[in-house]
């Protein structure tokens, strides 16, 4: 019972490191294309973003390879649920996206 519960836990982690990641490059686009410096937003940005995920499957894995598969499956299904969202979201920019919606 202990190891379901770690592995529930790795996948709670993983789905919260996903919609910080994938939630966090939404905002750094949305940001990014009206900024006068976009490369600083996109560079700060993923390098934040891969340390905080970096050190969160080192964490939420503890060295368990059936944990860090927990964890990257609830990465994607954050993943899932932020391109949703986001899609439902877009507003304004919409007509631009659409251009972009042949990209997996």
């Amino acid at each position: 019972m202990n190891e379901f519960l770690m592995l529930v836990f790795a996948l709670a982690v993983g789905v919260v490191l996903g919609a910080i990641s994938f939630g966090g490059l939404w905002w750094t686009v949305r940001r990014g294309l009206s900024s006068r410096q976009p490369a600083l937003w996109f560079l700060g940005s993923l390098l934040l973003r891969m340390a905080l995920v970096l050190v969160g499957f080192y964490f939420a894995g503890r060295g368990d390879w059936k944990r860090l598969v927990a964890c990257l499956l609830g990465f994607v299904f954050a993943r899932i649920i932020v391109i949703r969202l986001t899609r439902a979201s877009a507003g304004p920019n919409a007509s631009i996206l659409k251009e972009f919606d042949h990209a997996p």
